[in-house]
């Protein structure tokens, strides 16, 4: 089930540097500890998190997010990663977690491709996207490659912890200013999957095709031949399942697929 988060504005809190999380203050620890103890009899048992796991790159981020994890799940044992490869060599020698935080624009990683590579190569870990700025493109995009969630690191401490809450729960957490996000459809999961069957090469010239390039054009661009084009051409029609130039398009489109992303 995917649910809207709420947002509370009713407390104001001290400025911080952009995109962190303020640290909680005595009061504040106060306020969490009772906003968990009610959201747990809200939740029921169901919302128990005993082992997670953030990335980011920055350390703020990560300390704001370690104390309002602290506060409303007892005994949660919380790992940090500054990188993606720092978090794939760890999961390699532990994976069990209930929860992945992943930021979405982590240095190492290139859009959704972390989120990507963590569904790959550990399926049952539940990733849930954590961004200062998103879109509705990148919200789908994300549920499409199979985020459990995306979480606004703009957001209060309080909607954290209830989107922590309802995640664990087994619900897939959306921000209410994003209104009515729909999930991907069975259509767009295929042409999600069927781009990311694309060869790197094949995927510059799709991004090329997108943006109305002809076959000599592109082919001056990449300092190829016309031939290599025509071939990695006729390959992304095959792969996307399509007859023409203009149906590739389309279903790039459809899945708001970007020059960056072939990248």
């Amino acid at each position: 089930m995917i649910v809207m988060g709420r947002s509370n504005y009713g407390h104001i809190s001290p400025a911080v540097p952009p995109g962190a999380i303020p640290l909680a203050t005595a009061h504040d620890l106060v306020d969490h500890m009772q906003q968990g103890r009610e959201m747990d009899h809200y939740m029921g048992a169901e919302a128990i998190m005993e082992r997670v796991l953030i990335i980011d790159d920055h350390p703020l981020v990560r300390d704001g997010l370690r104390s309002v994890i602290a506060i409303s799940f007892d005994s949660c044992e919380i790992l940090e990663a500054a990188s993606l490869e720092e978090a794939v060599t760890l999961l390699e020698k532990q994976d069990s977690f209930d929860l992945i935080l992943l930021d979405l624009n982590i240095p190492d990683v290139r859009r959704l491709d972390g989120l990507k590579l963590l569904r790959t190569r550990f399926p049952i870990l539940p990733v849930v996207m954590v961004s200062g700025a998103f879109d509705r493109a990148v919200v789908q995009e994300a549920l499409a490659a199979g985020a459990a969630g995306f979480i606004p690191k703009s957001l209060k401490r309080s909607g954290i912890v209830d989107a922590l809450h309802r995640i664990v729960a087994g619900e897939i957490y959306l921000p209410e200013t994003l209104g009515d996000v729909k999930a991907p459809s069975a259509e767009e999961d295929d042409i999600v999957r069927r781009i990311d069957s694309l060869t790197p090469q094949q995927r510059t010239v799709l991004a090329h095709l997108v943006r109305g390039r002809l076959n000599k054009q592109i082919a001056h661009d990449l300092g190829v031949s016309m031939t290599t084009i025509k071939a990695h051409v006729s390959a992304i029609l095959q792969k996307l399942g399509v007859f023409s130039r203009t149906q590739a398009v389309i279903k790039a489109n459809m899945v708001h697929f970007r020059a960056e992303d072939a990248n």
